[in-house]
């Protein structure tokens, strides 16, 4: 391998998100390795920060495939994808065994394993923290978007409720925003995760409040 690793998995990532829509496309997974290795420069514990932006970038190549239906699981066709790509290029099988635990361990869903890395759970917070704050909650709209009207529903389903503690929702899409936003927001592992979070809290908490405000379920005056 002659080419730094972070780099590398950026240049083998890219084709992949070509067909991805607005919430994980190529930029989220920039913004998703932006906040890890932030987050990683406030942890007490080592990082390889290189397997942490690695990861980042490849962690959301399946999902154009699991959104046309090609693949059932983007994490685990994102794994096994990757470990070859990176295979290919040369790179030290322990770094590539490290960088398909992140990959694998990154969603919410209930299928997915527990991260036990530092590097796991800091991709993992920082997924969650890119669909909260301002920015996140512009992301959560594009999924309502992208999933309104596709199961039949009068409400975009952000989220299959079989695998969360949620329960299904009868409310507008503003509001499912706002428990998807919060289910992740509880399940940061990393306190520089959770510093992160609280601070796209507030902001999310005015934001709510206000919107409440305007349409008139509080009153604006």
């Amino acid at each position: 391998m002659t080419q730094e690793l972070g780099p590398l998995a950026r240049t083998l990532s890219l084709p992949y998100y070509e067909d991805a829509l607005p919430a994980h496309d190529q930029f989220h997974a920039k913004r998703v390795r932006d906040i890890a290795l932030r987050l990683a420069g406030h942890c007490d514990g080592s990082v390889d920060r290189n397997v942490l932006a690695a990861s980042a970038w490849l962690h959301d190549i399946g999902r154009p495939l699991e959104r046309t239906g090609e693949i059932d699981d983007h994490d685990e066709w994102a794994t096994a994808e990757a470990a070859q790509l990176l295979a290919a290029e040369g790179v030290e099988p322990d770094r590539i065994s490290r960088i398909k635990h992140c990959i694998r361990a990154h969603s919410i869903r209930a299928s997915s394993p527990e991260p036990k890395t530092l590097e796991a759970k800091l991709l993992f917070d920082a997924d969650k923290l890119d669909a909260a704050g301002a920015r996140g909650l512009v992301r959560l709209a594009c999924i309502v978007g992208e999933r309104s009207g596709r199961t039949g529903e009068k409400y975009a389903v952000i989220d299959d409720t079989s695998a969360t503690a949620l329960e299904p929702s009868e409310s507008p899409d503003i509001e499912l925003l706002q428990d998807w936003a919060q289910e992740r927001l509880d399940t940061l592992y990393t306190q520089p995760g959770r510093h992160l979070g609280r601070t796209r809290q507030e902001f999310m908490d005015e934001f709510f409040t206000r919107f409440a405000g305007e349409t008139g379920v509080t009153g604006e005056w």
